[in-house]
């Protein structure tokens, strides 16, 4: 890792998409106000690992001195930093504002692009970022599937509680125009496949069709739902969990060991309103082993002479 560039800090750049469309919905500015002054999206560049940005010795204060807000002492943890604290069940904050507070604080988050089937044949395709994996053994995976009012759920959550069975693809950068362009709130029977242009491709163990672009797909049947209701009693939500009984990896992006190459499959990941990140500089940093730490004369003088560290 020492042949690693320096871990540099790198402001955010917003850049036009490729082949954006006019009519986008809930355009928050200034996101939308001028995509025609950024610059042009890149396909251009690949990941490349670089050194961690590690802390200058063991002290808990210590951080990188190079990172924005460090010498302020922003990250020092201390009293004197001010935080605002929020009460979710404060009457005064709406729950656009909550949900806004969320998606901006928690991310990245990746993307689960869920195609589902209803009992009568109809397909239905969307991207959902309250997403993640949940196990290997038996492998699992999650999506919280919200509903545009109370106890009305979306067409995905309908037609995945009817069959029982779906597809999660991740989404990678050469289509993301067309998958972001699945999130329209077309009317029940309106094809979002038709109007993305995307391709459906048959699965080997269920109904719902994988997207055919999608260089990591996964067969899912739902293991079980929860439903959430707020404090009215509403349901306003229904969190997804399904077993992974296939998985589908472009032949170019994994080896032998059945590790996924992330420079070549090229992930979105969502962030703040309709934001979205690329993963193109990475850095890697080895977990501490507990056995060979212990040896170490700044971790002895931190735990003391019990072999205890002192909070």
């Amino acid at each position: 890792m020492t042949n690693r560039p320096p871990f540099k800090e790198v402001r955010h750049t917003f850049c036009a998409i490729r082949d954006p469309r006019s009519s986008i919905r809930n355009p928050p500015p200034p996101f939308c106000s001028r995509p025609r002054d950024r610059p042009h999206f890149l396909p251009t560049g690949r990941s490349q690992p670089s050194r961690v940005p590690r802390l200058h010795g063991m002290e808990r204060a210590s951080k990188n001195v190079e990172l924005d807000g460090v010498k302020s002492g922003l990250w020092s943890g201390k009293d004197d930093v001010k935080f605002r604290t929020i009460d979710p069940s404060d009457g005064k904050i709406n729950k656009a504002s909550l949900y806004k507070l969320m998606i901006s604080g928690v991310t990245p988050r990746p993307v689960g692009f869920i195609s589902s089937i209803s009992s009568e044949g109809q397909t239905n395709l969307a991207p959902f970022s309250y997403f993640n994996i949940a196990c290997h053994d038996p492998p699992m995976l999650m999506v919280s599937i919200n509903h545009p009012e109370p106890d009305k759920p979306k067409h995905t959550c309908d037609f995945i509680l009817q069959t029982k069975n779906f597809t999660t693809n991740i989404i990678s950068e050469p289509f993301v125009d067309a998958a972001n362009y699945t999130s329209i709130d077309a009317p029940k029977g309106v094809s979002e496949w038709a109007l993305s242009g995307l391709t459906p491709k048959k699965s080997d163990t269920i109904d719902a069709p994988r997207v055919g672009e999608s260089g990591f797909s996964m067969e899912c049947e739902l293991e079980h739902h929860y439903p959430i209701h707020n404090d009215n009693k509403d349901r306003t939500s229904t969190i997804i969990i399904g077993r992974i009984k296939r998985f589908h990896v472009r032949d170019d992006l994994i080896d032998d060991s059945l590790l996924v190459d992330t420079e070549r499959l090229l992930p979105v990941s969502r962030l703040g309103g309709i934001t979205y990140g690329r993963t193109r500089e990475v850095y890697e940093t080895p977990r501490p082993v507990w056995e060979k730490e212990k040896e170490r004369d700044e971790v002895k003088k931190i735990l003391g002479s019990d072999g205890k560290a002192k909070v």
